[in-house]
């Protein structure tokens, strides 16, 4: 089977976390033992999917999905992540990899919130390399109508963008009810 390939979108400046009081980029932030990014990629490789970390700076969230795709032209799609995102799962990747055998744009729902990674397939190709400015891809999920599905995995949508954030994410790795491969309950 050919899969496609998991693009983390690590060139933000994080500015919301350094204006709540952060002192270094949210991607290095610590959480637990590890940066946030670390917690990121440590689930991508868990997905045994292929990747491509896009941190080349680009000015906006689509110049970096259009840098990506672009450094990643011949695969059978992408999935877009946010570096962001420490407590994703190793499945909720290979769930929505293998809904994107079957759809066009594949969005993960966890209790009625749009999570990540949202995924492309290859024919979404050309509208993914015209992406530029702070825009992402909300435009093409629209107009393709995105198969959405709801998977069992709060942190597809659990994002550090402020202290609050990373202290919220800290309490939830370190709680007995959240579980998940490579993380300690």
């Amino acid at each position: 089977m050919n899969w496609p390939t998991v693009i983390v979108l690590a060139s933000g400046r994080g500015e919301r976390f350094a204006a709540s009081g952060g002192t270094t980029h949210k991607l290095q932030a610590r959480l637990a033992h590890k940066t946030v990014i670390e917690h990121t990629l440590h689930a991508v490789r868990a997905s045994a999917l292929p990747w491509h970390l896009e941190d080349s700076g680009q000015p906006g969230m689509g110049d970096s999905i259009a840098a990506a795709v672009a450094a990643t032209a011949a695969s059978a799609g992408w999935l877009i992540l946010p570096a962001d995102l420490p407590l994703i799962q190793a499945d909720t990747l290979r769930a929505v990899a293998l809904a994107l055998q079957r759809h066009t744009v594949v969005l993960p729902i966890y209790r009625g919130q749009r999570g990540h990674p949202v995924g492309f397939s290859a024919s979404c190709r050309q509208a993914l390399l015209d992406l530029k400015g702070d825009r992402g891809a909300a435009d093409i999920v629209r107009s393709h109508s995105a198969h959405q599905f709801n998977v069992d995995d709060q942190g597809c949508v659990t994002d550090i963008d402020t202290l609050d954030d990373l202290h919220s994410a800290e309490r939830m790795l370190q709680s007995a009810a959240f579980t998940r491969s490579g993380h300690a309950a």
